[in-house]
């Protein structure tokens, strides 16, 4: 009889459950015309997670900032296991989700941004590279700063997020009980 290896019992222990949050930085859209949001939220849901709260915010550094750490800083019932970010991470002027959010975390996930360049460039070329998807930790919350477009969006969701999303969720909560024993 083989024992499950490291991985296998690292699965073992996500939680059934992962609540989400969902934030569309955007200075055009509307809630109408927020098609990739709208395209996040069905992913989330298709994937078993529960979205507990949608916002779309003008990309305003201090605004971004306030609300994910607003998110980050919920607790009990409202706690918030992932944000993820969609907008805001190009080269334009306007473009400023990863200075507002990334110094909030405590851990970065760097892996996650070289993946999804990585995928990306299959898909859309060199192009791939000018894209600042990112992800870290702030306490217990997993947090993903995406681009905006839905077929980056869906990328990322599919390939990325979706598949290991609980397992994150779950070594993040161990993390913080172990920080809390101690």
């Amino acid at each position: 009889m083989s024992h499950p290896g490291p991985s296998e019992r690292h699965r073992a222990t996500a939680p059934a459950r992962v609540s989400v949050a969902l934030l569309t930085v955007s200075d055009s859209r509307t809630p109408l015309t927020n098609e990739g949001g709208r395209r996040l939220r069905g992913l989330a849901e298709e994937a078993g997670f529960t979205v507990t709260v949608e916002a779309l915010l003008p990309d305003e550094p201090a605004q971004l900032r306030q609300c994910v750490a607003d998110w980050a800083a919920k607790d009990g019932d409202g706690r918030v296991d992932a944000a993820l970010v969609t907008g805001g991470t190009g080269l334009s002027p306007r473009d400023s989700t990863p200075e507002a959010i990334a110094p909030l975390f405590d851990r970065r996930l760097p892996g996650f941004g070289e993946l999804f360049r990585v995928l990306s460039f299959q898909e859309i070329g060199p192009a791939a590279m000018l894209s600042r998807a990112d992800a870290g930790a702030i306490g217990g919350m997993a947090v993903f700063l995406l681009p905006g477009s839905p077929a980056a969006i869906e990328l990322a969701m599919r390939r990325l997020i979706a598949p290991e999303l609980a397992h994150l969720v779950g070594q993040l909560r161990a993390a913080n009980r172990a920080a809390h024993a101690g």
